[in-house]
């Protein structure tokens, strides 16, 4: 009797690691199928998470369910990103209800300047760099890829080790101030080119003024690519 006394304890405390083990293995497992869809529609590469798991009722009492747990998500924000709360139950057994409040943490490896960017450069590989970044955090946005910043242009000044968000890029500029250029000109099926100096910076689509070195006239012309504008005879 004293050895089956002992036991009891021993089997009680499993019975609670068993139903607590499979709560955690239940919101893992929802967690996990969440976050990979977000991945997949995000297309985020070489993502990690944690999560931080509370309950709002106690599982102390509560048996070992004899198969998968059924978890139905309670939360307005569909969200993995944002708190989710999941009521966890087991059809084996009336009554056995828990609810636990999820937040999910995704780090990725996100694009930084690896050296000081100066504002209206267009952006090179080697001057960026990836570090990890908690996605929750990155509240201004982020980009997973160096291809996706490499040839775009800096609105500001961008200094080393910051990470490279949406709003400090442009498009590239494709022609400076003060730069010899191309001026393509055409109409009626006529084209011809001339040299023209550049009197505003530009980039592509723009229209900006381009003195014509030849005639010294000033004219407005589109920018098309780097060194070159397109015109019509006037």
């Amino acid at each position: 009797m004293l050895f089956l006394l002992a036991l009891l304890p021993l089997s009680a405390a499993r019975a609670e690691t068993d139903a607590a083990s499979q709560i955690d293995q239940a919101v893992a497992v929802h967690m996990q199928q969440m976050l990979a869809e977000e991945a997949k529609r995000q297309a985020w590469q070489g993502q990690r998470h944690s999560l931080n798991i509370t309950l709002l009722n106690s599982a102390e009492r509560l048996p070992a369910c004899a198969q998968a747990l059924s978890v139905t998500v309670s939360s307005d924000d569909p969200s993995p990103l944002s708190r989710q709360r999941l009521d966890l139950s087991c059809a084996d057994a009336p009554g056995w209800s828990v609810t636990a409040l999820v937040q999910a943490s995704v780090f990725l490896p996100a694009v930084h300047a690896a050296r000081v960017i100066e504002r209206g450069q267009t952006i090179a590989a080697e001057q960026l760099q990836l570090q990890e970044v908690n996605v929750g955090r990155a509240s201004r946005g982020f980009y997973n890829s160096l291809d996706e910043v490499v040839g775009q242009g800096a609105k500001r000044r961008v200094r080393a080790g910051q990470l490279i968000a949406p709003n400090l890029l442009a498009a590239p500029l494709l022609i400076r101030r003060g730069q010899q250029v191309t001026i393509i000109a055409s109409q009626d099926g006529i084209s011809a080119s001339a040299t023209g100096e550049a009197l505003a910076n530009g980039r592509e689509g723009e229209v900006i003024r381009v003195r014509n070195l030849g005639s010294q006239k000033v004219i407005e012309a589109q920018v098309v690519e780097e060194g070159v504008v397109t015109s019509t005879f006037r």
